[in-house]
C-alpha cells in the first residue's frame, strides 16, 4: 500500500499530474486519427504522435535547466500554460485543416510534457529517502486517472462545434491541462540548500562512474523504449495484421495503461522491502512473459496478457530506476543528473516510436517482441555488474 501520510506536496503533484497526463493520453488517442484527416498522405498520419514524442525528448534539457534557475513551481506552472496554449493552437489547426500547424501543436504539447516528467522527482525530494519509491509510485498511479479522463472528455467534446469535429476536443483539453497551473500555486518545494557554484558538483562523466547511476539510467531507458516500441506497434498488429476489431485494440490498450500504473499501489513498498535490483529483475521477468506469449498466442487474450505484462514490467523497472537514481547524486547535481536521465529515456523513446511502425511492417509482431530479448539480457548483465562493482568498493 502507498504511504498514508505523504507530504502535501505529493498530493498536490499527484492531482496535478492526473490533469497534466491528459495531454499525452489525448495525443496518443487522437493524434493518428486527426493526422489521417489532415495529412496530405495517409503515410504521414502518425507524424503528429511522433512529433509529440520528439517534443518531449527536445524539452528534457531545457526543462531541467529552467527549473534549476527558477524552481520546480515556476517550471510546472509554466508548462501547464504552455500545454494549454498548445491545445488551443491544435484547435485552430483543426478548424482551418492545417496539418503542419497541428504537428507543431503536438510538438509543443510534447515539450510541455518534458516538465511534467519532473513531477516524480519533485515528489521524491519532498519526503524521506526511504519513502521516496512510494512517493514516485503515487505520481505514476495518478496517471490512471489522466489516461481515462483525457480520452473520455475529448471524445464527449468532439462534436461541440458542428462541422468542425475535434475542435471541441482540443478546447476541452486546453482547460484540463491548465488546471495544474491553479493547483500548483500552493506548491511548496524544498529550497536548494547548496548553490552549485559553492559546492564542487560532479559532471555527468563523473556521475557515470557510480555503478548505481549507470544502472538507473540504463534501466529507465530500456524500460521506456521497449514499452513505447511495443505499445505503438500493438494496435496496428492487432487490427491490420491479425484482423481484430478496433474496439478490441482499444480495450487492450486501456488494460495496458492499467498494467502500467496500477502496480504503483504496491511497488514502492516492494522496493523498500526487497531492494531496487530485485524489483528490476521482476520487471525483466514480466517483459519476458510479454515476449514469450507473443510467440504462441496472437488472439485477443494473447495480446491482453502481452500488453498487461508489458505495462507491469515497465512500472517495476521505471519506479525502481527512478528511486535508485535519486540516491546517486548530491543536491547541487540533481538537475544535471535528472536532465541526462530524461534525455536518454525520451531520446530512446522517440527512436522507438518512430521505428515501431516500420519494423512491424517489415517483420511481424513475433519478431519485434524477440528484438526486446537482447536488451533485457544486457540489462540483467548491468544489474549483475553494478552489484559486483559496489561489492568490490565496500
Amino acid at each position: 500500500m502507498l504511504a498514508q501520510s505523504f507530504s502535501r506536496t505529493v498530493w498536490l503533484l499527484s492531482v496535478s499530474h492526473a490533469f497534466s497526463f491528459t495531454a499525452a493520453s489525448v495525443t496518443f488517442f487522437l493524434g493518428g486519427i486527426i493526422g489521417a484527416l489532415l495529412a496530405p498522405s495517409v503515410t504521414m498520419a502518425t507524424l503528429p504522435v511522433a512529433a509529440s514524442v520528439v517534443g518531449t525528448a527536445l524539452g528534457t534539457v531545457p526543462a531541467a535547466m529552467l527549473m534549476s534557475k527558477k524552481g520546480r513551481r515556476f517550471g510546472f506552472i509554466g508548462a501547464a500554460i504552455l500545454a494549454s496554449g498548445s491545445a488551443l493552437l491544435g484547435a485552430t489547426a483543426i478548424w482551418h485543416s492545417l496539418f503542419w500547424l497541428y504537428c507543431f501543436s503536438c510538438l509543443s504539447l510534447g515539450a510541455s510534457y518534458a516538465f511534467v516528467q519532473h513531477y516524480r522527482f519533485a515528489a521524491a525530494e519532498s519526503v524521506a529517502t526511504e519513502v521516496a519509491p512510494q512517493a514516485i509510485s503515487a505520481i505514476l498511479l495518478s496517471g490512471i486517472a489522466g489516461a481515462f479522463l483525457g480520452p473520455s472528455v475529448v471524445n464527449y467534446a468532439s462534436d461541440w462545434i458542428p462541422q468542425h469535429t475535434f475542435v471541441g476536443s482540443y478546447l476541452a483539453l486546453s482547460v484540463m491541462v491548465l488546471i495544474p497551473a491553479i493547483i500548483l500555486i500552493w506548491l511548496q518545494t524544498p529550497e536548494q540548500k547548496t548553490k552549485t557554484k559553492d559546492y564542487p558538483s560532479k559532471t555527468v562523466r563523473q556521475l557515470a562512474q557510480h555503478p548505481n547511476f549507470v544502472l538507473a539510467v540504463f534501466a529507465a531507458t530500456v524500460s521506456y523504449a521497449l514499452m513505447v516500441f511495443l505499445m505503438t506497434a500493438a494496435p496496428v498488429s492487432m487490427h491490420v495484421m491479425d484482423g481484430h476489431s478496433i474496439n478490441d485494440a482499444g480495450i487492450i490498450i486501456q488494460w495496458h495503461v492499467v498494467g502500467m500504473f496500477l502496480p504503483s499501489l504496491f511497488v514502492g513498498k516492494l522496493i523498500t522491502n526487497y531492494g531496487h535490483r530485485a524489483i528490476m529483475v521482476a520487471g525483466i521477468c514480466a517483459l519476458g512473459i510479454c515476449a514469450g506469449v507473443s510467440q504462441v498466442d496472437q488472439t485477443v487474450a494473447g495480446y491482453w496478457v502481452s500488453l498487461v505484462t508489458l505495462g507491469i514490467g515497465w512500472n517495476f523497472l521505471f519506479v525502481s530506476s527512478t528511486s535508485l537514481l535519486i540516491t546517486t547524486y548530491q543536491e547541487a547535481e540533481k538537475y544535471r543528473a535528472q536532465a541526462f536521465n530524461e534525455l536518454m529515456v525520451f531520446g530512446a523513446q522517440a527512436i522507438a516510436s518512430l521505428s515501431a511502425g516500420w519494423l512491424l511492417s517489415a517483420t511481424s509482431w513475433k519478431t519485434i517482441n524477440l528484438m526486446s530479448l537482447p536488451l533485457l539480457g544486457l540489462l540483467l548483465v548491468v544489474i549483475w555488474w553494478s552489484h559486483n562493482k559496489l561489492s568490490q568498493q565496500q
